[in-house]
């Protein structure tokens, strides 16, 4: 078994630049993973509070261990960023000076088998990041119906040949459950033309697997809700900043940053260097676009 990659976090340097972080600041990051921007910040920290917030238990261990040293200078809570005012309330904080979000799903959580979430790697097809969730990926494969699935492939994938795909999987499955990730990755490679399978520049089923993922976890609809309630909870000059890995949701936050110009002052997308796309190429397709709050 290979070790999991060791993680780097993405524009570290461009997100402490626009979260421009007060020493006695409270800072809330919704998706604390395995701490690599929370740890840049807490470093900064004097007085100030940063609550760090991932729905993946597992990560948030990971993330305890990375911020230990930091004390009470850091609030970890098991939790969606869509929930986040439940989350301020709990703490009676009613407004923060920052909010981060990085969507990337981690390496560690790619590299984890049981997740099914990489096609790389055989496992159940599950792909939830909050495991108490109910759905998983292999119950909508199973459930959904062929136009379902299409729609699916197709808002969420940008799937090309999402009815090829759909249409042999309601063929599988109607021998047998499709009920891991080795299991669709074969359906979906056959469904494919070979031209694509074999000298494509992204796996076939890349697309396939992250509109499972998005539709498991329901990540655009927790994006667009965090967005509203995130920049409400804002104070005056603070600042909101969101990596994206996928047109999807950037699409979802340069619009919503984009209606709200009276009452903030926005920019991006931000991208990565050449020297940290050469050093990490996870960050390639990273784009940061940033909000501070007028009033």
């Amino acid at each position: 078994m290979n070790a999991p990659r060791a993680h780097q976090p993405v524009l570290l340097r461009e997100v402490l630049e626009a979260l421009q972080v007060k020493s006695d600041g409270i800072y809330l990051d919704g998706t604390v993973g395995s701490a690599g921007h929370a740890r840049a910040i807490a470093a900064q920290l004097e007085g100030g509070l940063l609550i760090g917030l991932d729905c993946d238990p597992e990560a948030l261990e990971r993330a305890r261990a990375a911020l230990a040293e930091y004390g009470e200078r850091v609030r970890l809570i098991q939790a969606n960023f869509a929930r986040l005012d439940i989350v301020s309330d709990g703490l009676q904080i009613e407004r923060v000076d920052g909010i981060l979000l990085d969507l990337g799903v981690s390496l560690t959580q790619l590299d984890s088998a049981e997740r099914g979430l990489s096609f790389r790697l055989a496992g159940p097809l599950d792909m939830r990041l909050d495991p108490t969730l109910d759905t998983t990926a292999a119950d909508l494969v199973n459930s959904l119906s062929e136009g379902e699935l299409v729609k699916l492939f197709n808002d969420y994938g940008e799937e090309r040949y999402a009815s090829r795909i759909a249409r042999n999987i309601l063929q599988e499955r109607r021998k047998r459950p499709i009920e891991t990730t080795t299991d669709l990755v074969s359906i979906i490679e056959r469904s494919v033309p070979a031209r694509v399978r074999y000298r494509g520049r992204i796996h076939p089923a890349t697309r396939v697997f992250q509109a499972l993922r998005i539709a498991v976890n329901h990540e655009l609809e927790n994006l667009q809700r965090a967005l509203e309630i995130g920049f409400a909870r804002l104070r005056p000059n603070g600042r909101f900043v969101v990596i994206s890995f996928h047109s999807l949701e950037d699409r979802i936050v340069k619009r919503y940053f984009k209606s709200l110009r009276e009452n903030a002052r926005v920019w991006g997308p931000i991208t990565p260097s050449a020297e940290e796309r050469a050093q990490n190429p996870r960050a390639r397709s990273a784009k940061l676009r940033a909000a501070c709050k007028l009033c």
